[in-house]
């Protein structure tokens, strides 16, 4: 079932966002993210949830690409799932939620910043329709070595 995150979804979000912080170039982020972080962003944002028997396995949020007018129709999303979710169309249901949600809420496109080395996260948004439409060299740093970040955009 996908639902809009509430604040007592937030230790959960932390606990998969820390994971994969901690074990993957998924993110370029080393720093670990804390309860207060989660919850500031479900008060900012959308944050969608995908549970199961009420245990959260995935989220997904979306935010404005770049700050300033020029841009407030175009918007960057993140979608993390828990290895046991991988695999059962959940990331496919948790971004159609916020593909949704984001286009009547007025954005006309999304972008997805994978890290180069994430072949799973490349083809799986390519599988959604995502085009990859820019390739940045050695612009993520992590474990003391240098990722591309591919960048790419569907139309909502």
């Amino acid at each position: 079932m996908i639902c809009d995150a509430n604040k007592s979804d937030a230790a959960r979000i932390t606990q998969i966002w820390n994971e994969i912080i901690d074990s993957s170039i998924a993110t370029f982020n080393s720093v670990l993210k804390s309860e207060a972080d989660i919850q500031a962003m479900i008060d900012g944002q959308p944050v969608f949830v995908a549970k199961i028997d009420n245990q959260v396995l995935g989220f997904a949020t979306y935010f404005q690409f770049r700050s300033g007018v020029g841009y407030a129709h175009t918007a960057e999303h993140t979608i993390h799932l828990s290895p046991a979710a991988r695999g059962r169309g959940i990331g496919r249901a948790l971004m159609a939620a916020i593909e949704d949600h984001a286009r009547q809420s007025g954005f006309h496109s999304l972008i997805a910043g994978i890290s180069g080395g994430n072949a799973d996260g490349i083809g799986f948004h390519t599988a959604l329709g995502y085009r990859e439409v820019a390739r940045l060299p050695e612009v993520g740093r992590k474990w003391d070595k240098w990722h591309d970040l591919a960048l790419m955009q569907k139309f909502l």
